[in-house]
């Protein structure tokens, strides 16, 4: 729901160096309000380096690549892009080793902010998200807007509803937000492409 409402700057961090990197993004945002979305799970860092250049910044990036290929494994590589937001990115990283087992290679995605990531070129986008690859985007809502980033092939690991109430990992498990949930709809997704039925 934050996501629809106008002149609003969401992030959703993935972990505590997410998290910083959005708080100076926020205020240094001076055009619009900006909300932070915190998760209260205990969570595995996704970065355990910040680096000299705030990724954020540009609202989604690359955090893990695809790597089974022997050159850079991103230009012929990548089969599949895992993209997700806050605490999911632990679950699409889960997913990335799974199907790295099965020598599928597939890059994670972290999209701390879309509005960011709409203002980078188209270019730049495109070139996050793979040609070529599908997608698979993995967060604890609804599907609403993602659509535009996973495009017609892709598929969403998501919520079908809400207002169920116990701990994180049975949360995910009942509404089947899982890493192997996220690995078989990119096996899917790959298995509708290739024409095998």
């Amino acid at each position: 729901a934050l996501r629809a409402m106008p002149n609003l700057m969401v992030f959703r961090p993935a972990d505590a160096v997410e998290t910083v990197e959005c708080w100076a993004l926020a205020l240094e945002n001076r055009a619009s309000p900006s909300v932070l979305s915190l998760t209260r799970q205990n969570l595995e860092p996704a970065r355990v380096e910040a680096g000299d250049e705030n990724l954020c910044a540009r609202g989604a990036y690359v955090l893990a690549p695809a790597d089974l290929d022997a050159g850079d494994g991103e230009a012929g590589g990548r089969r599949v892009t895992l993209l997700a937001t806050g605490s999911e990115v632990a679950i699409a990283l889960g997913a990335r080793e799974i199907l790295r087992g099965e020598g599928i290679d597939a890059s994670v995605v972290s999209m701390p902010c879309w509005e960011l990531f709409e203002a980078q070129t188209e270019e730049y986008r495109a070139e996050v998200l793979g040609a070529g690859a599908v997608r698979v985007a993995v967060e604890a809502a609804s599907s609403f807007g993602w659509d535009r980033y996973i495009g017609p092939d892709g598929a969403m690991v998501g919520m079908g509803g809400f207002g169920a109430s116990a701990p994180a990992a049975d949360l995910y498990a009942h509404f089947g937000i899982t890493a192997e949930a996220v690995a078989e709809a990119a096996r899917q997704c790959l298995k509708a492409g290739s024409g095998a039925g």
